[in-house]
């Protein structure tokens, strides 16, 4: 096969090197259109020989360089006869699929688009309704496959989106064997990280922005008024001041540790892993979490209610500090240990070779048709 991966900016690539890793060992050959600047595409890709292209895609609605892509994208695909087109993120995929909509009328290239997570969904505020949803439904009728991450988005495309498939394929993969198999001196870790060994540590990885939400974790906190705590968030982002301001202020330990490589250190030495996001897709830190045996809380959200039940962890209200006290509370009393083996059989379920092997599915499938 011979696909062309489109997305808006060159570091969302980094999600896909095991799956192109496959298809390359496999003879497939794999080019990539995306916007580099300021968001490199992974060294990997160019090591093993993918073709990277410009193309002028914005994460702006409103830039007019998503206008210019959809030329640029129309050259790269009727001088290279792609088999398919596998675009991802939604500004990318609106102008991949108005480009390849002559061709693929005539049966000359097949289009894929992964939708991780509609930026419209159950309680999205009106204007992402009024923005995003037409253009999806008007560029669903120029798709052959449409896939989703999660079962609200899966059900929402299967009623109301034209794409000539819909399929569910939970997310991009973990490595479940590393994280599974990620070995740590627990004392010297928590050393580094001035966490006390006897401390409940709780872990949440994420960019500091407000939809992560870790606003609402520090405020439970605050009113659990237990020294023994320690909230630890490894990410980078705005937020970052203002949380350090309200932890103070309300006496919460909080720890941020910033940009991180050791994610799975990080988690074999935490009590209880947190993400209280107001929205997510598929959230690939909650996987990784549940690999290394730790029990789960995070907010009732799309995507977090398909991974989480009560038997690995705690769901609550994004919006109720209140609800995020309760199953606090419930963590701190409970049977961490049975939980975090629970949480570990079930991450199998989102393994890299279980996910890469769907998606080689999906592309045959669309060759044979």
């Amino acid at each position: 096969m011979k696909i062309l991966y489109v997305t808006t900016i060159g570091g969302m690539m980094g999600f896909f090197e095991s799956l192109i890793e496959k298809l390359i060992s496999d003879g497939d050959i794999i080019d990539i259109a995306t916007n580099e600047i300021g968001s490199p595409v992974p060294e990997f890709y160019r090591e093993h020989g993918c073709r990277i292209y410009h193309i002028d895609s914005s994460r702006s609605p409103f830039n007019i360089g998503n206008i210019k892509a959809i030329r640029q994208i129309q050259r790269l695909v009727e001088n290279n006869s792609y088999d398919i087109v596998h675009c991802h993120s939604p500004l990318a995929s609106a102008s991949t699929r108005i480009a390849c909509k002559r061709l693929r009328k005539k049966g000359k290239v097949r289009v894929i688009y992964t939708a991780h997570g509609f930026h419209f969904y159950k309680g999205a505020p009106l204007k992402n309704w009024l923005l995003f949803y037409p253009i999806e439904k008007l560029c669903s009728y120029y798709t052959d496959d449409l896939i989703v991450i999660n079962k609200e988005d899966y059900e929402l495309a299967r009623n109301k989106m034209k794409a000539k498939r819909v399929e569910y394929v939970p997310g991009v993969g973990i490595d479940v064997a590393k994280f599974a198999g990620t070995v740590v001196d627990r004392k010297a870790k928590r050393k580094e990280l001035d966490i006390p060994e006897d401390a409940f540590m709780l872990l949440s990885v994420g960019e500091l922005n407000e939809n992560k939400n870790h606003r609402v974790v520090v405020e439970a906190l605050s009113l659990l008024k237990d020294s023994g705590i320690h909230y630890v968030i490894a990410g980078t982002g705005v937020e970052k001041d203002n949380l350090q301001k309200l932890a103070v202020k309300l006496g919460v330990n909080l720890h941020l540790l910033g940009f991180r490589n050791d994610i799975a250190e990080l988690d074999k030495v935490a009590d209880c892993f947190i993400l209280p996001s107001i929205r997510e897709g598929l959230n690939v830190s909650i996987m990784e979490a549940m690999a290394c045996g730790k029990p789960v809380i995070c907010s009732r959200i799309r995507g977090n209610i398909d991974i989480v039940d009560e038997n690995g962890g705690g769901l609550f209200s994004s919006s109720s500090v209140e609800e995020c006290v309760e199953v606090l509370k419930k963590m701190l009393e409970c049977n961490r240990k049975q939980l975090g083996e629970y949480n570990a059989r079930k991450a199998t379920k989102f393994s890299f070779e279980k996910i890469n092997g769907q998606m080689k599915v999906v592309y045959q499938n669309q060759l044979e048709r």
